[in-house]
Parts: structure tokens; sequence; C-alpha cells
């Protein structure tokens, strides 16, 4: 079986047990325009430009997951250093985006001495007029400093969503960390990204 063949088949699978296009795309790595393709295979239409990134032998893995926050974590700061000098506490606020993000975002939390949020995108609520919220059950946001987390930037959509939600709702983003960045941008709307991984596709 090809990787595309067993794309399909892991999407369609996701797909008969309730899983939401949305869901599906957080759970894949892809964009949505690669899920919607990869659950209706229209005939004629040519497959999307995407990049599937499976890195489950790392998400899997508790003592990996958290070498890899730890990575992202000397990331920003071996960055940042070479711009100030010593480091300091940039956000009070670390904001895991669900799903992936939210392993990463807590063990960050920890290491920062920093409140944990938890941001729904609007692409995860089956609702007819979706919108993306910040959890209840987990830290607020308003007036704090905030870095979001996430496991990849895909098309850029949700970044630039988390990114709105926050600075309407009375909070500063001041980073955003993410494993892999398949756009290769350096910032969403001024918020600049620091990735382990940029993705580029070839043709």
């Amino acid at each position: 079986m090809s990787s595309l063949d067993d794309l399909i088949r892991r999407a369609k699978l996701l797909l008969s047990e309730g899983h939401s296009p949305g869901q599906i795309a957080d759970e894949l790595s892809l964009s949505m325009e690669t899920v919607t393709w990869l659950l209706t295979q229209v005939k004629g239409a040519a497959a999307p430009r995407d990049v599937h990134i499976d890195w489950t032998a790392v998400s899997s893995s508790a003592p990996l997951l958290e070498e890899t926050a730890f990575m992202l974590l000397r990331r920003y700061y071996s960055n940042k250093n070479s711009q100030q000098g010593a480091p300091t506490r940039d956000a009070g606020v670390i904001v895991g985006i669900a799903l992936s993000g939210i392993p990463l975002a807590t063990i960050i939390a920890v290491q920062e001495d920093a409140k944990l949020a938890i941001y729904h995108p609007a692409k995860q609520n089956a609702s007819e007029r979706p919108v993306g919220s910040i959890s209840g059950n987990f830290a607020p946001i308003s007036g704090e400093r905030c870095i979001i987390v996430d496991d990849t930037i895909t098309s850029g959509t949700t970044m630039k969503e988390v990114v709105r939600y926050l600075k309407k709702h009375g909070a500063t983003p001041v980073a955003i960390w993410v494993i892999f960045d398949k756009r290769g941008i350096t910032d969403v709307e001024g918020v600049p990204v620091y990735s382990l991984f940029k993705i580029s596709r070839i043709d």
C-alpha cells in the first residue's frame, strides 16, 4: 500500500469514527484542503500540494516529547540571547493549541513557571458557525503575555485565528513555537515564529 493510500484509509477511518475534517487535519498534520481531497477523491482533481509529517515515534514517547519541548525552549532562548543578553521570562501564560500543542505547552509551562491555557481551534468545532475558544478549565489570557505552542504550522490559518483571538481578548502574543513549519514563515500577524524544522516540498 502506498503512503497516499494509507493516508486515504486513515482519513476515512477517522471520519467513520466521528472525527470532523478539522480534527482529521490535526491528527494527520495536513491542511483542510488535503483532508477534503483525501475524503472525497474528486475525479480529475489534482492532489493538493502538502507534506505529511508522521512524528508518532516522538509524540507517543513522554521522554522524547519532553526533549522536544526542551529543544523548543533552547531554540527560542538561543535566538533571544544572541539579540539581547541573558534570558528573561517572556510570558506568564503558555497557550497550547488542541490537540498536539497541549502536551508540549504543559511541559514548557512547567519549565517556564508559567500558567497553562488551552485553545480549541474553530476547525474542531462541528457547529454550523464554528468559532475558536480558550478553555475555561485552564488559565485565563486577558492581560497576559502569551507564547503559543503547537506541533505544526500547515497553512497558517489556525495560527492567525489564535493570534487574533488573543489580541481581541486582551492578551499579548509574544511568540509562536512549533516543531514543524510547512509554510516557512517568520511571523504571523507580527508575532515571530520559532520552529525547529522548516518543511519544504520541491516539485
